[in-house]
């Protein structure tokens, strides 16, 4: 297992190998006088979560806050089975949320049926939060954690309708979830910084995302603390590709539902995924990334995932 990794600022990330692989979904740990952590993955990942947490030598117990930006199994997932460990610590969570934490059933319906088959292996347990440990936080709430360190909640949708970010005070960073896309550290061995939109189903909206992306960036920040995976010390650059790429993913999807008006949702999300595939692997060839980087095991999966909130969108639309 990969130790923590410091990133200044008192904060720590700890790789919780989701879907079992590296660099794929981390959680992150400010060392406050109010112990806090920001996203659980998945409950398969709880227990490298507690390791990592262990080789920081925190006991569970001492953990007083559990926040995560949105409730997508991969960020809170695994927030049920994590809170037995941690009896001293509370939920937070954006307050269009909370009711699916308490009774997950709707999430579990859901994941079931983007995973089918998989879900077990990549989600279970999924274990109710008791009502008396989720809080909520309203757009702008600041919570305090530590003498010099405030965490103001931004309600920020786009990715999804439940979603905050998370400024941070001490570094000027915020915590984004899925709000501004995904970033693939994979290929800075490449020389390559790279980022996609993140438009998983259903509560997915391209404007809505800009414009949580503009409020995100008239912060000025420094830092961007990305649930999928690490920190970026280019704000801009993140910013900057998001707006590229997130036009280029729904011009796709409504291409492929133009000429295939009559193909059912599977057949459209299918021909999506492949044509976003091929668009970025056109990309990545040209930044001399060789097609047997590990990298693309995880866009592949991700892109089949982005095609189904395209599709969904475009359909309400």
């Amino acid at each position: 297992m990969q130790k923590p990794i410091d990133l200044g600022h008192g904060i720590s990330l700890i790789d919780v190998f989701d879907l079992g692989v590296a660099q794929r979904t981390g959680t992150y740990v400010l060392h406050e006088e109010e112990l806090t952590i920001i996203e659980t993955s998945a409950s398969p990942s709880i227990p490298y979560l507690l390791k990592g947490l262990e080789t920081l030598g925190i006991a569970a117990k001492n953990i007083k806050n559990i926040i995560v930006t949105h409730i997508h199994l991969d960020h809170a997932g695994g927030v049920g089975l994590l809170l037995d460990k941690c009896p001293n610590a509370n939920v937070i969570v954006h307050p269009k949320g909370k009711r699916h934490l308490a009774d997950p059933s709707r999430l579990i319906q859901g994941a079931q049926a983007v995973y089918r088959e998989k879900f077990d292996e990549l989600f279970n347990p999924i274990l109710p939060v008791p009502e008396e440990r989720l809080f909520t936080m309203e757009d702008g709430d600041i919570l305090q954690i530590g003498e010099n360190r405030t965490l103001t909640f931004l309600h920020t949708p786009g990715h999804a309708n439940h979603h905050f970010s998370i400024y941070d005070s001490r570094s000027n960073g915020v915590f984004t979830g899925d709000t501004v896309g995904v970033f693939y550290p994979q290929l800075l061995e490449y020389g390559l910084e790279f980022y996609l939109p993140s438009t998983s189903p259903n509560q997915f909206n391209p404007t809505a995302m800009l414009d949580s992306a503009d409020r995100l960036e008239s912060l000025n920040i420094e830092r961007i603390y990305f649930g999928h995976f690490g920190m970026s010390n280019n704000p801009s650059d993140a910013f900057e590709q998001l707006r590229y790429w997130l036009p280029k993913f729904v011009e796709v999807g409504e291409r492929i539902t133009k000429d295939n008006p009559n193909a059912s949702f599977e057949e459209k999300t299918d021909a999506v995924s492949r044509d976003l595939f091929e668009m970025i692997s056109a990309f990545l060839d040209k930044q001399n990334v060789p097609r047997e980087a590990d990298v693309y095991e995880i866009i592949s999966l991700d892109l089949k995932v982005c095609a189904m909130g395209i599709i969904d969108y475009l359909q309400k639309r």
